[in-house]
């Protein structure tokens, strides 16, 4: 591969915060991270406390931590290799073409959740994972850093056409931190397709697993408040992956570049925030009675239902808005030429999917009750909800 020696257009127009937004999400965004997994491993879980708990440098590294990292990204590649499940193609591109990307990532989670079950039948202690959180998560934000910086260096050799439109500024932080080329590709193998819901998507619900085997370890049992967290992560992660071809018609793969943006919100900000709450109530047991169990599975469920069929909508206009399913919906213009949906779930109201996010965020959260013993707790857990779902509409590689 040459470099790329024809210097192409670049565009100046910027956002999070331009340059200066560019260089500081990268450094604190994953100190959130780490803030964010030590908060609830304190006895009082509260949010806002002083002093803050930062952990001891001893507890950031463990080289089990990086053993069990390469080990997992290498397994959820071998799986992606496999020749398993159809093959889709993606949108068109600017220089007319479609790419091929292997759809089997329903057929990944499955085969990962037998590997997982026959690890925990032969004694391995998946529990230990809770103590190995911290080093695990500095070891997601490692391999962040090294993916953006290798993706940076080589976008310098990729043909123009191949160039995200708003990664290539120009101005090296900016570029490094929202992605210069587009859909990078080793061979045939998509590195961002791949990271967009493999090794974070089933990397969360194999967290999950662990909390409730570190509880059962702890107490004896699995609580109901846990057992609802895992059921309801769990349908949101399946759902992904079962209608994982509705990714390559979003704005993550067919318009935004791949750099530390998308690498660290897949690997990083969604196994080590979006499950939270499980990670909760390991340290902070409830107890919730059968009634507000059923409530807050009412919530999930409408949450659900809303995130889906919105979603469905979305997906099946932008690959054919002619389609008999869509054809009756009402669209309007945009400056760009392009046309929005503006009636079904979309004419309810302006982000139906988002809408659905929140609600089943909300439902995630619930069960984490409420320690009337701690002033301002309640607070703070609607504050990790509210993390919880802002992800969707920032730098997560969660597909909707």
């Amino acid at each position: 591969m040459k470099l790329n020696k024809h210097k192409p257009a670049q565009h100046t127009e910027m956002e999070f915060g331009g340059a200066l937004g560019a260089a500081c999400i990268p450094v604190f965004l994953p100190l959130t991270v780490l803030y964010l997994l030590s908060v609830c491993r304190t006895p009082g879980g509260a949010l806002l406390q002083w002093p803050p708990p930062l952990p001891h440098s001893t507890f950031l590294w463990d080289p089990v931590a990086a053993a069990i990292m390469v080990g997992w990204i290498s397994l959820q590649s071998a799986l992606y290799l496999l020749p398993m499940g159809k093959v889709s193609e993606g949108l068109v591109l600017r220089d007319g073409s479609k790419l091929k990307y292997p759809i089997n990532g329903f057929h990944a989670l499955c085969m990962t959740a037998v590997l997982l079950a026959v690890c925990v039948c032969l004694g391995m202690p998946l529990g230990y994972l809770f103590d190995l959180v911290l080093p695990l998560a500095v070891c997601a934000i490692g391999v962040s850093y090294l993916l953006a910086l290798y993706l940076y260096i080589r976008s310098f050799w990729a043909p123009a056409h191949q160039l995200a439109l708003g990664g290539n500024t120009g101005n090296p932080l900016y570029d490094f931190f929202i992605g210069r080329e587009l859909n990078p590709r080793i061979g045939s193998f998509d590195l961002k397709f791949f990271c967009e819901l493999r090794p974070g998507l089933i990397g969360w619900v194999v967290l999950n697993a662990a909390m409730l085997m570190k509880e059962v370890e702890l107490r004896g049992s699995s609580s109901l408040a846990m057992l609802l967290v895992n059921g309801f992560q769990l349908l949101y992660v399946t759902d992904a992956l079962w209608n994982e071809e509705a990714v390559l018609t979003t704005m993550d793969i067919v318009h935004d570049g791949f750099g530390f943006m998308l690498a660290f919100g897949d690997l990083a900000w969604v196994p080590f925030t979006y499950g939270l709450q499980a990670m909760f109530l390991v340290i902070h047991p409830q107890t919730l009675s059968p009634l507000s169990a059923l409530g807050i599975i009412l919530l999930n469920g409408v949450g659900y239902s809303i995130f889906r069929k919105s979603n469905s909508q979305k997906n099946q206009f932008r690959r054919d808005p002619a389609h008999k399913s869509i054809a009756h919906l009402e669209t309007i213009a945009t400056a760009t030429g392009k046309r929005l949906l503006v009636s079904g779930w979309w004419g309810f109201v302006r982000h139906p999917n988002y809408l659905g996010d929140i609600l089943m965020a909300l439902a995630w959260s619930l069960p984490c009750g409420e320690d009337t013993r701690k002033e301002g707790l309640a607070k703070d857990l609607i504050i990790l909800f509210l993390l919880s779902c802002s992800s969707e509409f920032s730098c997560s590689g969660v597909p909707y």
